[in-house]
């Protein structure tokens, strides 16, 4: 019942959007909204695992303004505005213009977002892959869950630049594979516009007086830095879901309500890591989390080669973080007996 008390917001959150999915499409809409919820709450505990990491090195005010206002940005803005500015740049499209083919001509703002799929997964694929580096390629991480595989990460950080080489070569393996020169040089130009923003927003965290921890990943205590970095975060966990809800339907208002309340539970599951020391208490979660962030990465460049579902992503990041939590509580019970 402790636990309830985190997700009261979330719980109500969902009853109104069941409500406003059946007035919006009948209960074929409260069947697709529940569908969004699940699928979108799934991909994303990677995401509230990440975002702990960070929020439990911030000061209270900034918690709440990130719980408060990063929770409008998440729904509103990476669910609804975000996509509706790719439409708009995608086919020169006015505010208004756009809005109007998302609500009376789904299918073609559908068609026109999909189009910008290899783009999407460029600039989200080489983000979250910086993250991901970040966090294992560094000389002084000495805690390893997959340790034949994260020592020796862990090394690679005596190399100057390591996370941006390996991210710069992933970007370039995956467009080597598309279809034209005009879709490879976007798919490049995107994927180094994320790298670049992840440096940014790791380089403001540091001159803004951040203090790094264990892989790099405490970006701001000063609150402003560590809170535009998760929102950037969130931005790059959202874009797959926002893709990907196409499939089930073409309406904006019954994805953003389905997405929204996703999200909702995303910072339902942040808070209760948070204040209940849970990342402090199960040593290797923090590592499946990384680890699934690393796998939502590398399927987003594959990504745009073929297609892989949106259960098979969010149930490759489950297991991982599942198998961590185990591994973490073995050894709880060992550091116990012994």
């Amino acid at each position: 019942m402790q636990n309830l008390k985190y997700f009261t917001w979330s719980i109500g959150f969902t009853v109104f959007g069941l409500i406003g999915g059946y007035l919006v499409g009948g209960w074929s809409a409260v069947f697709i909204v529940a569908v969004l919820a699940v699928l979108e709450t799934s991909l994303s505990f990677d995401n509230a695992v990440v975002n702990a990491t960070v929020l439990r090195h911030m000061d209270e005010k900034w918690r709440q303004r990130f719980l408060l206002w990063g929770i409008l940005i998440a729904v509103f803005g990476m669910r609804i505005v975000f996509p509706l500015a790719i439409v708009g740049v995608v086919a020169n499209l006015g505010p208004v213009a756009v809005v109007d083919l998302a609500l009376f001509n789904p299918d073609e703002y559908a068609r026109i977002l999909t189009s910008a799929h290899h783009e999407i997964a460029a600039f989200g694929g080489a983000f979250l892959m910086m993250v991901f580096l970040k966090f294992f390629i560094d000389v002084n991480k000495d805690t390893h869950w997959l340790a034949p595989i994260e020592a020796p990460l862990t090394q690679l950080g005596r190399l100057e630049a390591a996370q941006i080489m390996f991210t710069l070569l992933a970007i370039l393996a995956s467009s080597a594979w598309l279809d034209g020169a005009e879709r490879r040089m976007e798919f490049i130009v995107a994927g180094v516009w994320g790298l670049i923003v992840y440096i940014l927003a790791d380089g403001i965290g540091a001159i803004m007086g951040g203090e790094e921890g264990e892989g790099g990943q405490v970006v701001a205590k000063t609150g402003f830095a560590g809170f535009m970095y998760l929102e950037l975060l969130d931005a790059s966990f959202s874009f797959d879901g926002v893709i990907g809800a196409f499939a089930l339907t073409n309406s904006l208002p019954i994805i953003a309500i389905g997405l929204g309340v996703g999200a909702m539970f995303v910072r339902s599951f942040t808070l209760m890591l948070v204040y209940r020391g849970t990342l402090e208490a199960y040593r290797y979660l923090e590592h499946g989390a990384f680890w699934a962030i690393g796998a939502l990465a590398a399927i987003m460049f594959i990504g745009v080669h073929v297609h892989i579902p949106e259960t098979i992503t969010g149930l490759i990041g489950a297991v991982l973080i599942a198998a961590s939590l185990w591994s973490s509580i073995r050894h709880n019970r060992t550091a116990l007996a012994r």
